[in-house]
């Protein structure tokens, strides 16, 4: 986690192409859009200037809490704060920080993805992002700890039952997920209002609407069926590879999130194609280009502090909460 947290500034860098191309990127941002009223009511909102000043206020608080806990375990694992009143400082940080983490990611969502469409809207948006997050989160810690555990004799460090455990929260957040998806959904289908209710239409017919069928049984049917094994959970290959899975059906979400705002994927571009969902091989290159990067970096950043708080003063109650089970 720490490792991961590390790459903020590499990823606020990343963001700075979205910043100098936002006429190009999000439809309120073009001159003239204001003409719009529904986009003209939300100017005082969307606008580049209170965008990019929210866009700065998340990432100086994200890398502020990043810095803060990074160095407070740096002193642990080196021995200068290892007793409990220090770790005290972590929970008063990290606690009001979680809350504050799940509002700034709430909005950077209907900042960088809602608004992609500002006409439409869903109250339900910013908890469907978290949901997406933690499991997101929860698929690459599993396939992060899997990978490490084959560099150590079973049992050491890792055991079934810590896999068995990340697994039973991996299937609780699929199933929180589908829950949030399927509710956003039914509502906005229900109301059949005019300003919601094309931005489904656009995601359900054609091409998209064969994605949308790999989402429901990919992400959501195949994943908990699997999840609902005992013995899959424990075996830390094989849920490794069910984690891998929820990680490529994450992406393909996304994808059908952000993609149909764009002419480009909608069959009104330079690359239409009949019946097809258009594609240009920068579509590939990017995700994968941008994968690597952050991988190799994150493997960097893994490398450089120790995997086991070894000082942490409630390293000994832990074992024993596994020794009991």
């Amino acid at each position: 986690f720490e490792a991961g947290s590390r790459l903020l500034p590499v990823v606020a860098i990343l963001a700075v192409p979205v910043i100098i191309g936002l006429p190009r990127i999000f439809a309120w941002a073009v001159p003239g859009a204001e003409a719009n009223p529904i986009i003209h009511e939300k100017q005082p909102y969307l606008n580049f200037t209170f965008f990019v000043a929210r866009a700065l206020f998340y990432f100086v608080f994200w890398m502020a809490l990043m810095w803060s806990l990074n160095k407070w375990s740096d002193e642990q694992d080196s021995g200068k704060a290892i007793s409990k009143v220090d770790s005290i400082r972590f929970r008063t940080v990290s606690a009001p920080g979680l809350l504050f983490l799940v509002i700034t990611v709430t909005f950077a969502s209907i900042d960088w993805v809602m608004s992609l469409e500002p006409e439409w809207f869903s109250t339900i948006f910013g908890l469907l992002t978290i949901a997406g997050y933690g499991l997101t989160g929860l698929a690459f810690t599993i396939i992060v700890l899997a990978a490490i555990n084959k560099d150590h004799p079973r049992g050491t460090l890792l055991t079934p039952r810590h896999f068995h455990d990340f697994g039973k929260l991996l299937l609780a957040f699929v199933m929180l997920w589908a829950y949030l998806s399927f509710s956003q959904f039914l509502i906005i289908w229900a109301g059949n209002l005019p300003e919601e209710i094309p931005w489904y239409i656009a995601r359900i017919r054609g091409s998209w609407g064969a994605v949308a069928i790999l989402l429901v049984v990919g992400h959501f049917f195949l994943p908990f069926g699997l999840l609902l094994s005992a013995g899959l959970k424990k075996r830390s290959a094989t849920i490794a590879k069910v984690a891998v899975w929820v990680l490529v059906m994450r992406l393909v979400d996304l994808i059908w999130y952000v993609a149909p705002a764009f002419r480009h994927f909608t069959g009104e571009g330079e690359h239409a194609g009949p019946g097809l969902i258009p594609m240009h091989w920068m579509d590939i290159a990017i995700p994968v280009g941008l994968t690597a990067l952050w991988v190799y970096l994150f493997v960097r950043q893994l490398a450089s502090r120790p995997l086991f708080a070894v000082n942490d003063p409630y390293l000994k109650e832990t074992f024993a909460h596994e020794a009991a089970h």
